[in-house]
C-alpha cells in the first residue's frame, strides 16, 4: 500500500495525464476545437481515408468514448460544417459520419498539433518506450 502519492503508479498517472491534457487542449484551443472533438473528427478523416465512412457506432468504439456523448460530440461538429451525418443505406437506425471538405482540411492540422505537443510532453521519455508502456497499459487482458 503506498503510504506516500508519489509512491502511487495511479496518483502519478492520473496527474500525468491531467498535465497532458492540459497540453492538448491549449494546442487545439486557436483550432477551436475540444480534446474529444479534435479525436472523433481525426478518427472519422482516417477511417474515411481507408475506405467507407465509419457510422457513429464503429467511431464511438475506435475513440473509446460513450456511444450517447459521441452523438452530441458529433453533433458539434456537424454544427461547425466538419462532418456530415446521413443515413447508413445498409441500416436506417445507423449514422454514417463523412469528414467534410473543410473537416479534411483541418484534421491534419489539429493531429499535427496535438502531435507537436505529445512531442513535447513526452520529450523526456524515449519516445519507443512510452509506446512500449502505454501499448501494454490499454491492453485488455
Amino acid at each position: 500500500m503506498a503510504l506516500q502519492p508519489a509512491e502511487s503508479p495511479g496518483f502519478l498517472l492520473w496527474h500525468a495525464t491531467l498535465r497532458w491534457q492540459r497540453a492538448v487542449t491549449a494546442a487545439l484551443a486557436p483550432l477551436d476545437l475540444t480534446h474529444v472533438q479534435f479525436v472523433l473528427l481525426a478518427c472519422a478523416w482516417w477511417a474515411g481515408r481507408q475506405g467507407e465512412p465509419p457510422n457513429q457506432l464503429a467511431l464511438a468504439g475506435q475513440a473509446g468514448t460513450d456511444v450517447k456523448m459521441t452523438s452530441s460530440v458529433l453533433a458539434a461538429l456537424e454544427s461547425k460544417g466538419l462532418i456530415v451525418r446521413e443515413t447508413d443505406p445498409r441500416d436506417t437506425r445507423a449514422k454514417r459520419v463523412a469528414v467534410t471538405e473543410r473537416g479534411a482540411a483541418l484534421a491534419p492540422q489539429a493531429i499535427e498539433a496535438v502531435e507537436r505537443a505529445d512531442a513535447e510532453f513526452f520529450r523526456p521519455v524515449k519516445a519507443q518506450d512510452a509506446l512500449e508502456l502505454l501499448r501494454r497499459l490499454t491492453e485488455d487482458r
